[in-house]
């Protein structure tokens, strides 16, 4: 038994104690427009029964892990913060443990999550860390969520500055920075989080919630750094509702555009004009394209498309080697191609009915530069260089960012 299991395991009891009736009582942590000081929702924080065994967050999950009953829990604390908050007219926002994702609630629970989500605004929050490690699946995961009407906002923004590069794949509509931009000192870092974040907020349209604020002096930073709305102790501490909270909605203007095609070729050829050519041209603007992604910010994705294994080749995997050691994300697709085809390098394996099979793309987004070439195999046969492809190139940004949710939709969970 590891120390950290049995460091928790005499709370085990105490874990069924806060998964019974009453166990749960989450606090709540306002959350304020910026501008006018107006109460538009609040978070509900995961929390044990006062005098419980188990209270705080950290041991209360903790020993869930340990017991494999983490799921159950994050359900049992979704379900404690919409109860609690019943008649509640602001936006709720409610924390989703990444190992939960895409869970279907527990049987004795999901007529009573229903009931308590009806006519509620809800903003579930994420992280940006599992759309590296589970892209298929987190995406899926928001779509659902976004058509039962939930809002999506990512945590933690600008913890890591490799993070933001997948923001754009999420199309949140709340991103929420990481503390450390309104507390720490300026840096050339924390300018570039800044930058990455700005751009998100004019092109989408999302609303941005700075973190710890603690003084009139963080409020200040925290509009200068395009914060729109405020949470931390200049605004209240957790705890309970008020007896008559205010109401308030925190407003919701980027919604997710919809994907037209399921392969980059598909979606890209609706929109651009398409042209021909043979494979030394495609190859050359390929290459063109990663090399413009090396020039770019570490926070920069790289997902491609290559048909088969053999097309992967020892050039393609220095490349590619490259890319993978300074960039945020970078992928590779095709048939028989390895979970990881060279270290650093996310992969996924195509089947031979799979229409991506016939298509060789690459995508490269950075917060400032998108570029994709995509381009559809005519079937020649005969030698490589004299390969025909149909093919259209586009640096419209949602095209781009289209394009490679579908790739990213096939990349391999790691693990």
């Amino acid at each position: 038994m590891s120390e950290s299991v049995s460091a928790v395991t005499p709370h085990a009891g105490a874990l069924d104690v806060a998964l019974g009736p009453g166990g749960l009582r989450p606090a709540f942590q306002p959350i304020v427009d910026l501008g006018t000081g107006r109460l538009v929702g609040y978070e509900a924080l995961a929390r044990g029964a006062p005098g419980a065994a188990l209270v705080r967050p950290d041991q209360l999950f903790a020993v869930a892990r340990a017991a494999g009953r983490l799921v159950e829990l994050d359900w049992a604390c979704r379900l404690a913060a919409l109860e609690c908050s019943r008649g509640l007219e602001a936006t709720l926002f409610v924390n989703v443990e990444p190992e939960a994702l895409g869970s279907v609630a527990p049987a004795g629970m999901r007529e009573r999550v229903g009931a308590a989500l009806r006519g509620r605004d809800i903003v579930v929050e994420l992280t940006e860390r599992e759309l590296a490690a589970r892209p298929a699946e987190l995406l899926g995961t928001v779509e659902g969520l976004r058509a039962h009407g939930l809002g999506i906002a990512v945590d933690d923004v600008g913890a890591q500055t490799s993070s933001l590069a997948l923001l754009p794949l999420l199309a949140p509509d709340v991103v929420k920075l990481d503390l450390r931009l309104v507390q720490q000192h300026p840096s050339r870092e924390l300018a570039a989080i800044v930058n990455a974040v700005r751009a998100h907020r004019e092109r989408t349209g999302a609303q941005v919630i700075a973190e710890g604020i603690e003084t009139e002096e963080h409020r200040e930073i925290a509009r200068a750094v395009g914060a729109t709305l405020g949470q931390g102790w200049l605004f209240g501490r957790p705890g309970p509702l008020p007896a008559q909270p205010v109401a308030g909605r925190v407003p919701r203007v980027c919604a997710a555009r919809p994907v037209a095609g399921t392969t980059p070729f598909e979606v890209v050829r609706r929109l651009r004009p398409v042209e021909r050519s043979t494979k030394p041209l495609l190859l050359a603007m390929t290459e063109q394209l990663e090399e413009a992604a090396k020039g770019l910010d570490r926070d920069v994705v790289v997902i491609s498309a290559f048909q088969t294994a053999e097309r992967f080749t020892a050039g393609t995997a220095r490349r590619y080697a490259e890319l993978a050691a300074r960039a945020a994300f970078v992928g590779a697709l095709g048939l028989d191609l390895p979970a990881e085809p060279v270290p650093g390098v996310r992969g996924g394996r195509l089947s031979p009915s799979d229409c991506l099979a016939d298509e060789w793309s690459v995508v490269v987004i950075g917060h400032h530069f998108a570029g994709a070439l995509v381009a559809q195999d005519l079937g020649d046969e005969g030698s490589e260089a004299q390969r025909r492809f149909d093919f259209a190139v586009t640096y419209d940004r949602d095209l781009v960012v289209a394009a490679a949710a579908t790739l990213l939709r096939r990349i391999a969970p790691l693990g």
